[in-house]
């Protein structure tokens, strides 16, 4: 009996590229899919048929009502160690497995980074200059001196705060548990939230969602941070409340902001944040590169054999 397996959202079309699917037993078929269904009734139409689909991150939710309408379901890969937009709850009770695959911390490190410069050298601005026959617009802001403040010292944003420190930048940290002590391992002062903000000249989060997190970033806390102060989220897009941001943005609340995670994605085609000023927009890059795609897409088929050999691995639920 063929086992169907599925590919979701494999939007730059490399699934097969990166993973070794000729591992998979005789009987399994593998289908790929390069497009995005939101609907659930499409989506439900097309994953009907599979006993086992693989996704990638977020891209596509399953909440436990979609779960519920694919019967045949049995496994539900997710690259990454978690997945919120999966209800690990309704699957467990349905009877269908959830693994994950690990993930590198660097590409989202390294992003951040990428967005940090880009906004504090206008590159962007910059770039449209020379090729629309122009040449210097712009003043850029120095790294050097500044003050980074990054809220959520966890493995992401350590590494953050020290190629910060390496720029020669002082370095303020938050989060809900943050101790002093562990601050200081990684070469930061802890500071309360709002203190952050008021002191920070460019201002990261790297931090979890979840209820306490949803919403964290409003219009106050742009107001805090101020007509000189950047924001950079490579983090989840709902921790900022996306309405204020792009008031902050028109207004000039803040200096500009580096985005690469939205509350929904892709966002539509005229979401407000496509056309707000002083801000540098990337497609949720944070984990898109290829030592990264080299090690879910390889975890995920060994995630997918050992379940059809009946021994599954990093199973999450």
């Amino acid at each position: 009996m063929t086992t169907r397996v599925a590919v979701l959202d494999d939007y730059q079309d490399i699934a097969r590229r990166y993973g070794d699917w000729g591992t998979l037993p005789e009987d399994a078929e593998l289908t790929v899919f390069t497009d995005h269904l939101d609907e659930h009734d499409a989506l439900v139409e097309r994953l009907e048929p599979f006993e086992v689909v693989c996704a990638m991150r977020e891209r596509t939710p399953f909440p436990g009502e979609l779960l519920a309408r694919l019967p045949n379901l049995r496994l539900l890969v997710t690259t990454g160690r978690a997945n919120q937009s999966i209800d690990m709850e309704a699957a467990r009770s349905l009877g269908i497995t959830v693994s994950g695959t690990a993930s590198l911390t660097t590409p989202t490190v390294e992003l951040t980074w990428a967005l940090i410069l880009a906004l504090a050298r206008r590159i962007p601005q910059e770039d449209r200059s020379v090729r629309s026959g122009g040449w210097q617009r712009t003043v850029g802001a120095d790294l050097h001196g500044a003050t980074l403040g990054v809220m959520g010292l966890g493995r992401l944003g350590a590494r953050v705060a020290a190629i910060g420190s390496a720029f020669g930048m002082r370095v303020l940290a938050w989060s809900p548990n943050l101790t002093d002590e562990r601050a200081a391992e990684h070469g930061a002062t802890r500071v309360e939230r709002e203190e952050l903000l008021r002191q920070c000249d460019i201002a990261t989060i790297h931090l979890k969602l979840g209820d306490r997190s949803r919403d964290l970033v409003g219009a106050r806390e742009l107001e805090l941070l101020g007509p000189d102060g950047f924001l950079v989220n490579t983090s989840r897009g709902p921790i900022v409340n996306e309405d204020a941001l792009v008031a902050a943005l028109r207004s000039g609340t803040i200096a500009g902001a580096g985005i690469d995670v939205y509350d929904s994605e892709p966002p539509p085609a005229d979401h407000p944040l496509r056309t707000a000023p002083n801000c540098v927009l990337t497609p949720h890059l944070g984990y898109v590169t290829r030592d990264n795609y080299e090690v879910f897409f390889r975890e995920t088929v060994e995630d997918v054999v050992g379940f059809l050999r009946g021994s599954p691995v990093r199973v999450l639920n």
